[in-house]
């Protein structure tokens, strides 16, 4: 159990304590985690800042990134077609910073600039006309192409939190994951991290990207939405056995 809580403004511990609790209920058992500790902890991702930034000043220093000051707004006016808006995705990022000089090799600022990412977007400068393809243990061969499927991708905010895309790959590499299960709306991530998994050279696992769980009209379940949570299924009285059934469980 990884606690996924970076983001400042929608994180808090009781929401950490009512996910492990419902996921308890509904009969999901876990061997490591913030609440029981663990080999490769701390398991709570506002503990771990440190190997991120480790992270980020070895791909810094290594060419892979890029300050970036455009705005959301900037993006949004610059967006040639709007984002699928049943897909979690940021837009193909036009290239407006990406011949900014990064805080690179061989700079006399090297050690200043490296020590913090604060006050700048850091994106991932990818290798554009790249194919990057992996198998899925679910749904099979997948194949994007770099500079046209996705763009140039933040790493590092603004407001000094460390992207998901980063985090996530950090921490399954630390945590020695050999096997990462999610929805199939992060099958475009998956070729995102590869390419940051390579550049800070460390082994990929297996992916198995799942349909998603959908409503009566066929949208997804998410929080923007205001979806039904597993605990407003609890409140209405429905089993854990019933939720399992309504998801499709086998």
């Amino acid at each position: 159990m990884r606690n996924e809580d970076l983001d400042p403004q929608r994180s808090r511990a009781e929401f950490a304590r009512a996910m492990m609790e419902d996921l308890r209920w509904l009969g999901i058992r876990w061997t490591e985690g913030p609440d029981c500790g663990g080999a490769y902890g701390p398991y709570s991702q506002s503990d771990r800042r440190t190997r991120y930034l480790d992270a980020w000043r070895h791909l810094v220093a290594g060419g892979f990134l890029y300050p970036c000051t455009c705005s959301r707004k900037d993006l949004a006016q610059s967006a040639s077609a709007p984002n699928d808006a049943d897909v979690d995705d940021e837009p193909v990022y036009p290239g407006t910073c990406r011949e900014r000089k990064s805080r690179g090799k061989g700079d006399k600022k090297d050690a200043a600039e490296l020590a913090e990412p604060a006050g700048v977007n850091w994106r991932f400068r990818v290798p554009d006309g790249e194919t990057i393809e992996f198998s899925d243990l679910n749904l099979g061969p997948q194949r994007y192409v770099a500079g046209r499927d996705f763009g140039d991708f933040l790493v590092w905010r603004r407001d000094d939190v460390p992207a998901y895309q980063l985090a996530v790959v950090v921490d399954d590499a630390a945590m020695r994951i050999t096997e990462v299960v999610r929805g199939a709306d992060l099958l475009k991530s998956t070729a995102r991290q590869l390419l940051l998994l390579r550049a800070l050279g460390d082994a990929a696992p297996e992916y198995f990207h799942c349909q998603l769980v959908r409503d009566a009209a066929g949208m997804r379940l998410a929080k923007r939405h205001d979806a039904l949570s597993i605990r407003q299924l609890r409140e209405r009285g429905l089993t854990a056995e019933e939720v399992l059934e309504m998801a499709g469980w086998p």
